[in-house]
């Protein structure tokens, strides 16, 4: 399947972006490249917001070809890299509102936690929200996305691709409301 040139240049841009680099105690130690942070295998920081319909449902989506990281992935979070002199919440209300066209809605917050795995070292804080609207897909970085029961997306998440990363965030999310 041939890849948009659109999301090419959306790739390029994105590889190019200055994003928050981290050490091992989230600690701010300066800004570089998110290509150059992936590369060199430092930590950066990142978002994930969980969103759910007033039903319950949790907004899952497929991530399009171009991405760095998990391209074609299912993904049960939107969200993304924080830039240079962007807090962790800021990030998380750019991101929804990028990658779902989701503005305006209430985040709450839940925790920060570490993830790593080759190519992918990450402060990560999660949120929530709930939304009942339409969503507005960001065609660079977003193919479908969906509604479904979270036992439902942790079902899929063993027959198909869904990014670990993400995965972790929802079962810890998951964790504390027991």
């Amino acid at each position: 399947m041939p890849i948009n040139p659109a999301e090419v240049a959306h790739r390029a841009a994105s590889d190019a972006e200055l994003v928050a680099w981290v050490d091992a105690h989230d600690q701010p130690l300066g800004a570089l490249p998110r290509a150059e942070l992936r590369e060199r295998g430092l930590i950066g920081r990142c978002t994930f917001i969980l969103l759910f319909n007033s039903a319950g449902e949790l907004c899952v989506h497929r991530r399009t070809l171009s991405k760095a990281l998990y391209p074609g992935y299912w993904d049960v979070a939107a969200g993304g890299m924080v830039g240079v002199q962007e807090s962790y919440a800021d990030s998380a209300a750019r991101e929804l509102a990028e990658e779902l066209g989701v503005s305006g809605v209430e985040l709450r917050f839940h925790e920060t936690f570490y993830f790593e795995q080759p190519g992918n070292r990450l402060w990560c804080a999660v949120y929530s929200a709930v939304w009942d609207g339409a969503l507005r897909l960001q065609p660079e970085e977003v193919i479908e996305a969906r509604f479904i029961s979270v036992e439902q997306a942790q079902a899929e998440s063993a027959q198909r691709p869904y990014c670990p990363d993400s995965l972790v965030a929802l079962q810890r999310y998951r964790n504390r409301l027991i």
